[in-house]
């Protein structure tokens, strides 16, 4: 372990690392505004074009699709570019993307723009959560990446403000016009938010490092002790090697486990999350009411990820993520049997609760369990596979609706995801491994 990275997590939260985690967490927030909206737009393009549940699928999952092949990028891009580079271009390739949705004129259009924001939003995510992972404190590490997956919880719940108040009286292109914000955001970021020194020592710039870190003692009023001694400059791999040593013996195991967990929670989470407006006006609710149910279940998330970021540094990061797991697959069967608005609702809010939390602790696990070498990629590829089960999850609702019908099938297709969501905490169970309290690796064993 550097020197560079044993100060980094003796230091204790300062007024810098929380100014880092709110800026990337805003950049979050906008990210997660652009999935919150679409599923209150998909209901109201369905109307406006007169689109099958099919086409809708589609619609929502070309954006998905641009997600998968983000991530699985700028993973790569990050671990020779630097983690804050990304995180700009993403942020500004998918405000272009959303801006370009309020201009699309037809279906087609509409699907290739979606690609577009898709592709930006899963690019920055992985870079984003590395940078607060390798910047944070030991002590703090975990909450702090749950903390900034929560403003994922803020995001759903402006989005849901928008819907609500937006779509009904401006029509749903205004909801992505105003997606567009975050390029504006771009820029402060670029000013504000500093390189991750794990990453600048690895790759060469030692000195740059230092003075980030050296800014980070001084705000903690620790004395910034420099180190000379000399740090070998890690070679660029190409980015098949890089993808070659996630499966390699020592990595083989955490992988796997990764990979599963990453697509179980995505095809579980958006098998139900991008639907809901839909699957509630479904049930016999108008498209106001729907959407005002959505946000009252969207801020349930929050109770979900600040417990979530309590647990994570008491009970550790194995426990609390088969607690969450195994909480949002009783959640979802529970909602897939609801049979009246109380119940619904109730029932809604523990879906978002659990479900959210889980997200957070996969957020906080996945950067730990790499070294920094290929911490990029690693992340970035475990969501791109992950993304595969939010591409194929949409798809799930109109082959349930259409072979048992509205009722059996609202309640099938809960069934299904409550499964997945229980397979991932048994996985968990078994074959996870315990990261609290133990420092993040530089190199590749």
């Amino acid at each position: 372990m550097s020197n560079i990275s044993k100060r980094l997590e003796s230091l204790p939260m300062t007024k810098v690392t929380w100014t880092i985690l709110i800026l990337v967490g805003i950049g979050w927030m906008f990210d997660a505004m652009d999935q919150g909206m679409v599923s209150g737009v998909i209901a109201a393009i369905g109307k406006d074009w007169d689109l099958t549940k099919y086409e809708l699928s589609w619609l929502t999952s070309s954006g998905l699709l641009g997600m998968i092949v983000g991530a699985a990028l700028s993973g790569a891009i990050s671990d020779r570019l630097g983690r804050r580079t990304v995180i700009l271009y993403t942020l500004l390739i998918y405000s272009i993307g959303s801006f370009l949705c309020g201009l699309a004129n037809d279906y087609w259009m509409l699907m290739i723009f979606r690609f577009i924001t898709g592709f930006g939003l899963g690019g920055e995510l992985p870079a984003a959560s590395t940078l607060v992972s390798e910047v944070s404190p030991l002590k703090s590490r975990g909450r702090n990446v749950v903390i900034l997956e929560s403003f994922w919880a803020w995001g759903w719940i402006a989005a849901s403000l928008v819907a609500f108040l937006a779509i009904p009286e401006f029509g749903w292109r205004a909801a992505f016009f105003i997606g567009a914000v975050p390029a504006l955001f771009a820029a402060l970021l670029r000013f504000k938010v500093p390189e991750s020194p794990r990453y600048l020592e690895l790759n060469g710039r030692r000195d740059e490092a230092e003075k980030i870190v050296s800014d980070f003692e001084r705000a903690a009023e620790v004395e910034p002790v420099k180190d000379d001694s000399p740090v070998e400059k890690q070679e660029k791999k190409p980015w098949y090697e890089e993808f070659r040593m996630l499966w390699t013996k020592a990595n083989l195991r955490t992988t796997a486990v990764l990979w599963i967990i990453w697509f179980g929670i995505n095809f579980g989470y958006y098998g139900f999350v991008l639907w809901t407006p839909t699957l509630l006006t479904e049930q016999g609710f108008d498209i106001v009411k729907s959407l005002g149910f959505t946000l009252v279940m969207c801020i349930a998330q929050l109770p979900g990820y600040f417990s979530a970021a309590l647990l994570i540094e008491r009970l550790g990061r194995k426990p609390t993520l088969v607690i969450y797991f195994a909480g949002t697959a009783v959640a979802a069967w529970l909602f897939g049997h609801a049979d009246s608005e109380a119940m619904i609702l109730a029932t809604g809010c523990l879906l978002y609760f659990f479900a959210l939390g889980a997200w957070g602790c996969v957020y906080s696990y996945t950067p730990e369990v790499y070294p920094t070498d290929v911490r990029g990629s690693g992340n970035g590829w475990a969501a791109a596979f992950g993304r595969i089960g939010a591409f194929i999850a949409p798809f799930i609702v109109p082959a349930m609706y259409a072979a048992f019908g509205t009722d059996d099938g609202f309640m099938l297709v809960f069934a299904v995801l409550a499964a997945a969501f229980a397979f991932v905490a048994v996985i968990i169970l078994v074959f996870g491994k315990e990261t609290k309290g133990m420092s993040l690796k530089d190199v590749s064993e």
